[in-house]
């Protein structure tokens, strides 16, 4: 691909983003077109050494904060008709409880995700911390005379030990579960808001 198709094509994949963000990019990808044809490359190897043109629309919406795009969406494209403010206004009652009971309920189920991998990183902590704790009393029992209670103690806290190691994975993948669910679930309410022109 020659730079003018990727810089056409890369213009009309971000063609529902703000104007100014879209000019923005399609320049700085043309400087750096020209720069890597400055340094010997080809354009079309210029342009293969970019990437592909899904993951840097995926990456400039991400960068772009909700607020502008939400702004950019509600700005009225012309005057509203006087029956269509009537309209909004005896709607209100309706429409927006449903819209609030919705954002609401979108943003319980965010809290819940992250308060479950909250509940699991506590519980990692403690089994580990009662590892801890059954292995020092078990060496406490031990210097006691108490050899049957002190090994049973500190078997207990090695399978804890285990157990904690386990647990620390899992929370771990968890973890980074709810994160790369929470990037999508962000650029998922992001291109809500992104007005494709074509589809007009």
């Amino acid at each position: 691909m020659r730079k003018q198709e990727f810089l056409t094509a890369l213009q009309t994949r971000l063609s529902g983003l703000p104007q100014e963000d879209v000019e923005e990019r399609v320049s700085f990808y043309g400087e750096m077109i020209d720069d890597r044809v400055e340094e010997g490359l080809s354009e079309e190897d210029a342009v293969t050494a970019i990437g592909p043109i899904d993951a840097i629309a995926e990456q400039t919406l991400s960068e772009i904060p909700l607020t502008k795009l939400v702004r950019e969406k509600v700005r009225p494209r012309r005057q509203a008709r006087a029956w269509e403010i009537v309209l909004i206004v005896l709607g209100f009652p309706v429409w927006f409880p449903l819209l609030a009971a919705a954002l609401v309920l979108l943003f319980a189920v965010y809290l819940v995700i992250w308060a479950v991998i909250v509940c699991l990183w506590a519980a990692e902590a403690a089994v580990a911390v009662s590892a801890l704790a059954g292995v020092f009393a078990g060496v406490w029992q031990i210097c006691r005379g108490e050899l049957s209670q002190g090994l049973l103690l500190i078997a207990a806290g090695f399978v804890l030990i285990g157990l904690s190691v386990f647990l620390f994975l899992a929370d771990k993948a968890a973890t980074k579960g709810a994160a790369v669910l929470s990037k999508k679930l962000v650029l998922g309410i992001k291109s809500l808001f992104v007005r494709k022109e074509n589809a007009i």
